[in-house]
């Protein structure tokens, strides 16, 4: 395991508040999904991470740069309006273009789009709430606020979240909706 996607998962809360507040609950939700997805995705060597279910395209590792994906252009392309990080800067990306990719650095992608998109969050919520707009705009010159792309965010990572969910079942059988007490992922 790696110390930073160790650190991921160990600055995630099991739950999101209960009766928090709007950007806290939304970010709550958004880890409580990250951290499942973790549990869903962690431990796998290559052969895990490339298992596909009948005849979709979908796989762990395929999953795991997609959010990587996802969490920079939603948390730093449209949030923020920066320019996309390696390897989105130059890289066209499918499903298949994680086969072959090693997973520590399938592992180390994500975990670090998500260090990222904490760092830019807790930037822009220190400054506002979420209702700030983002700096993204489109055609029709609308900006979402961080409360949309948050939402955006959660319903991304739950829909994969339930891929995650068949797919580690049906390479070890690992089931459930959340990691266990005191969960820290394996990487290798």
């Amino acid at each position: 395991m790696t110390p930073d996607v160790e650190r991921v998962v160990a600055e995630i809360p099991l739950e999101p508040p209960l009766a928090g507040d709007e950007a806290d609950t939304l970010v709550g939700s958004l880890e409580r999904q990250r951290r499942t997805f973790a549990w869903k995705c962690e431990g796998l060597d290559e052969t895990g991470l490339s298992a596909r279910v009948a005849s979709s395209a979908v796989t762990l590792g395929g999953l795991l740069k997609h959010l990587a994906l996802v969490e920079d252009h939603y948390l730093s392309v449209r949030l923020l309006g920066r320019e996309p990080a390696p390897p989105w800067d130059a890289a066209d990306w499918e499903w298949s273009s994680a086969a072959g990719d090693p997973p520590e650095q399938l592992y180390t992608l994500w975990t670090e789009s998500v260090l990222r998109s904490r760092a830019n969050l807790r930037e822009v919520l220190a400054e506002s709430d979420a209702g700030r707009l983002a700096a993204f705009t489109t055609r029709d010159s609308r900006s979402p606020s961080v409360r949309r792309l948050l939402v955006d965010l959660i319903e991304e990572y739950a829909r994969h979240v339930g891929h995650a969910d068949l797919l580690r079942e049906s390479i070890d059988g690992r089931v459930g909706e959340d990691p266990p007490e005191g969960f820290r992922p394996r990487t290798t």
